[in-house]
């Protein structure tokens, strides 16, 4: 069986997140306003967020925007 990026996309759209984290697309923006998700990159008019920060957020327990940024950077 072969990896497909179709299957598993660097980027990740507000439903798709939405999906990985078991919360509602509405949910998803109320985090993201108040500061407690990740930044999303943003293309065209489009935000996404990257899978692999997201996997590193959730994995060090959900921080803050600001303490995440401050403890790993955007690099992460």
């Amino acid at each position: 069986m072969t990896n497909n990026s179709r299957d598993n996309p660097l980027l990740l759209s507000a439903v798709e997140v939405a999906a990985m984290l078991g919360i509602g697309r509405s949910h998803l923006y109320g985090l993201h306003a108040s500061g407690r998700l990740p930044l999303p990159v943003k293309l065209g008019r489009r935000s996404l967020w990257r899978r692999d920060e997201l996997a590193a957020w959730v994995q060090a327990g959900c921080p803050s925007r600001s303490k995440w940024v401050a403890l790993y950077g955007r690099d992460k």
